[in-house]
């Protein structure tokens, strides 16, 4: 699984014209899976983006999670995580997680976000999405499952 994780005064996501998905402060999440992923990876993923300390105390050091300040959570699929683009110029997506089983770990992922987080919004998933956000900082994070095994 890779995450993009972008710190953000606000965000929203728009299929169809209509927003389906709203945030002030807090992350939007960009959530991609692989072929070989699989849901018992979660937890420690969700346990990791709650305990994150990237909003800044007092002092302006980073030192507050997402839990300490309040923040929402913006849950994106974007399959293009895994493009690959070695080749050529048009990425192939062969690595990218099947529809079905990325759905899955997708839906999984909100349904655990949503034990630690009171505020979690979605897009939709396989939608034509718009996604518009404000950054803070700007300040992006990637997490990859490669690096956690």
């Amino acid at each position: 699984m890779k995450f993009v994780i972008q710190r953000v005064n606000n965000a929203d996501v728009t299929v169809d014209n209509k927003i389906v998905g709203s945030i002030g402060k807090g992350f939007l999440i960009l959530f991609g899976a692989c072929e070989t992923d699989t849901s018992d990876m979660l937890p420690k993923f969700v346990d990791k983006i709650v305990k994150l300390r990237i909003f800044a105390d007092e002092n302006g050091k980073t030192n507050l999670s997402i839990t300490d300040v309040g923040g929402e959570l913006l849950i994106v699929s974007q399959f293009t995580l895994y493009a690959d683009c070695r080749k050529g110029n048009r990425p192939s997506f062969v690595h990218a997680g099947s529809p079905d089983a990325a759905n899955e770990l997708y839906e999984k992922f909100i349904e655990l976000c949503r034990e630690r987080i009171p505020k979690v919004e979605t897009g939709i998933f396989g939608a034509d999405m718009k996604v518009r956000l404000e950054n803070d900082g700007p300040f992006t994070i990637v997490l990859d499952s490669r690096d956690f095994t």
